[in-house]
């Protein structure tokens, strides 16, 4: 059942004209995993590499989400962008395409219904923050590190926010953040799944 209505959403995805970013990729990304995940990735939108290959998280900041996995299996999980095509040269999505994809990621956690939503970078952050009623901060650094249980329409989830393993490989210092952040993710599924 979770299949097909994650496939049908896939299928919508692939079908969507409803902002700009349809015209200009190769394949839409509307995000891959178990749809029985426990846990649950969501990052900001598609990359050069993931364009290419219609999977989320395939070039260099998947391979450092991997490497921070710590031994978590990425079959085990769902991951996901908020936005499910890629915007041109890269460029940050802008408010109007997270206002038009963001229904599908709503749909996709709704019926996967993970324990733990893991934001990665700021836009998944603002819009699960302002989804769950939580008053968005002007840094990712005053929330990150800590468990929040939030309401997700109706859902009772646990969430953590930290930075998107793409700003780690721009600034290495932030390399230290994600592993911290990491190393409280394998705590909580230890402990908690």
């Amino acid at each position: 059942m979770k299949i097909e209505a994650l496939q049908a959403i896939a299928k919508e995805i692939a079908e969507c004209r409803k902002c700009r970013l349809w015209t200009m990729r190769l394949n839409p990304v509307p995000g891959d995993g178990n749809p029985n995940a426990k846990i649950m990735f969501i990052g900001e939108a598609p990359g050069y590499y993931e364009d290419i290959e219609g999977k989320p998280f395939v070039g260099a900041a998947g391979r450092l989400l991997n490497q921070l996995l710590m031994g978590l299996n990425r079959e085990e999980l769902f991951i996901t962008n908020i936005v499910k095509c890629r915007p041109p040269n890269n460029r940050a999505p802008l408010f109007d395409e997270i206002a038009a994809c963001a229904e599908y990621l709503d749909r996709q956690i709704l019926i996967i219904k993970p324990k733990v939503i893991v934001c990665l970078g700021r836009y998944s952050t603002n819009y699960i923050l302002k989804k769950s009623g939580i008053k968005i901060p002007n840094s990712i650094a005053k929330i990150r590190g800590r468990l929040f249980s939030i309401d997700y329409q109706g859902l009772r989830i646990f969430a953590i926010f930290t930075y998107h393993p793409a700003a780690a490989l721009y600034n290495p210092s932030i390399r230290k953040y994600l592993v911290e952040d990491f190393k409280l993710i394998g705590e909580i599924i230890k402990n908690n799944l």
